[in-house]
């Protein structure tokens, strides 16, 4: 399973072969460096990374193609491993596929169903089984990334994935069976993603504000979008509590986007002091002036094709750059199928308007987002100076996010 964003597999009439992702039609190469770079260019960043060994010129060159390489990878899993790793599938894709990377991730965030890592330890019992093989998927995946990309990683109902080979490929809507997806993010010039993870004080009703500055998430001028995710809802106060996470973050120059998940699976090695036991919100703050966004909320009016091709349009209109680009789609467990009567319409109609960017996300407990667009001044809808109703049932909320043109 390749990543579109990183190799893309190209079709010349014949078998399918990998093309760097910065050739152009053509080359002409006068000095030693120039074609020593040329070569490299062809190098996944493993790859590069031992040829980087062999010599002055080679290190040199092949760390000047890695500063180049500035896209969002992806690798996706659909259906059961074929080896037994004791974990989930989306393991063994990335344990096959990592090394075909043409990117140094630095953080890597995922999404598994969490049926299957439950129905993997079923002997145990439920609660037993899902923090066993959810630790487990989490400390397979930490060993095979680089040891300082930040990880976080969590379960949820179903999935929607754009299966491994193009970004043109028919994003799919999986609301059971086993099925992943990891983004990949390298440094990006201009662009900072911080993770966050705030967690329910028992002692304390108010939650402190100053964690949102520490967070990157509030007197940020250069925030541009945040993917937000709350995880253990079905406690009590959960609700209350992501309210107070989330109201003083409703500010209309910022993208907002995410769901209420199952449970968190990984918040990376270095902060394993952290419970996952509470009330928790997590999720990616990203800054930066290349990123743009923009974002839909399809409502339960949208009940139809022609209804959620309109709210398509009206994504299409914000005018995102497709270049380096993902889709989010956020959606209840009410809608998919049984809601149309219909498989795959919402992802089906993303990509007749995006079909060339991937498309990702789950079907979660509950969404978070609205009509909201980040690209200068222009905006989908005016909200009168009245604060977004940001927390939804019965859902979708579909976001594309522009990480800028890169090479």
């Amino acid at each position: 399973m390749e990543m579109d964003a990183c190799g893309e597999m190209l079709e010349n009439n014949g078998p399918k072969i990998h093309s760097s992702p910065e050739s152009p039609d053509l080359y002409v190469l006068s000095t030693l460096p120039e074609v020593v770079e040329r070569v490299m260019s062809f190098l996944p960043s493993k790859a590069l990374l031992r040829a980087a060994c062999v010599c002055r010129l080679w290190r040199e060159c092949a760390w000047r193609k890695l500063k180049t390489r500035q896209k969002v990878a992806w690798l996706s899993s659909v259906g059961a491993a074929e080896l037994d790793l004791g974990a989930h599938s989306l393991v063994q894709v990335v344990k096959e596929e990592l090394e075909k990377v043409y990117i140094i991730p630095e953080m890597f965030l995922y999404f598994t169903d969490y049926e299957s890592l439950n129905d993997r330890g079923a002997h145990c019992g439920p609660k037993r089984a899902k923090k066993k093989h959810g630790s487990e998927t989490a400390a397979y995946l930490e060993k095979l990334l680089p040891t300082d990309c930040e990880i976080l990683g969590l379960a949820t109902p179903g999935i929607v994935v754009t299966p491994g080979g193009s970004a043109s490929n028919p994003p799919m809507e999986l609301e059971d069976g086993e099925s992943g997806f990891a983004l990949l993010f390298p440094k990006i010039s201009g662009v900072k993603i911080q993770k966050f993870h705030f967690c329910k004080d028992s002692k304390n009703k108010v939650f402190d504000e100053a964690k949102l500055e520490e967070a990157g998430l509030k007197n940020n001028p250069d925030l541009r979008v945040v993917l937000i995710f709350g995880y253990d809802i079905w406690r009590h106060g959960a609700t209350r509590f992501l309210h107070q996470v989330l109201n003083p973050l409703n500010e209309k120059n910022i993208i907002i986007a995410g769901g209420q998940v199952e449970y968190l699976v990984s918040f990376s090695s270095q902060a394993k002091s952290r419970s996952t036991d509470c009330i928790g919100v997590v999720g990616l703050a990203l800054s930066g002036p290349q990123i743009q966004g923009a974002t839909v909320l399809l409502d339960h009016d949208v009940c139809d094709e022609k209804t959620v091709d309109s709210a398509m349009q009206r994504l299409k209109a914000a005018n995102i750059p497709v270049q380096n680009s993902v889709g989010l789609m956020f959606a209840c467990l009410g809608r998919g199928e049984q809601h149309y009567k219909k498989k795959n319409v919402e992802a089906d109609s993303f990509r007749k308007h995006f079909p060339n960017v991937p498309l990702f996300g789950f079907f979660g407990n509950g969404e978070i987002g609205c009509d909201r667009v980040v690209s200068g001044n222009f905006t989908l809808r005016e909200c009168n100076g009245e604060k977004d109703n940001l927390l939804h049932g019965y859902t979708t909320v579909m976001t594309i996010i522009h990480f800028g043109h890169a090479k």
